[in-house]
């Protein structure tokens, strides 16, 4: 029986790389399956961004805030009652994290009970980022929300 050298071991180590790397490729594909870029128009989206961080700090500021709501007929959008719906326009883009033919994108009008409803039909079961723009007498807002509809 021969002794193990450092011959050997450069041997076992080169093999256990290789079947270290074949295992990464085989056996962890899905790591492609969520890369999909958020928008196609990145570097335009990018310089208007300062909008976005001002529109976000306004509605943080708010006293009362839209919230959102899920049940078995949707996701519902209440705005606060005392809230004047006159000259505002309502926008939602829900955002599907792992598919972007699942985005919905959409301007709405706020209903008598100051709410709109994102009906379960077009939601499939997965995970969503809800972002919610409205502008109130020329002054835009804007709202993340993190959801997962089951």
């Amino acid at each position: 029986m021969k002794k193990f050298s450092w011959g050997h071991g450069v041997v076992v180590a080169l093999a256990a790389f290789i079947i270290f790397i074949l295992s990464m490729l085989f056996l962890f594909p899905n790591g492609q399956k969520n890369s999909e870029m958020v928008t196609d128009n990145y570097y335009e989206e990018e310089l208007k961004y300062q909008d976005v961080i001002d529109a976000k700090k306004r509605a943080d500021s708010l006293q009362e805030k839209p919230v959102y709501s899920q049940d078995k007929n949707g996701i519902k959008i209440t705005f606060p009652k005392d809230y004047d719906n006159s000259n505002t326009t309502v926008k939602f883009v829900l955002n599907r994290t792992d598919d972007q033919n699942l985005d919905i994108h959409k301007a709405v009008q706020l209903d008598a009970s100051k709410s709109f409803l994102i009906p379960a039909q077009v939601l499939k079961m997965g995970n969503y980022t809800l972002r919610l723009s409205w502008t109130k007498d020329k002054t835009d807002y804007r709202l993340d929300y993190d959801v997962i509809w089951k």
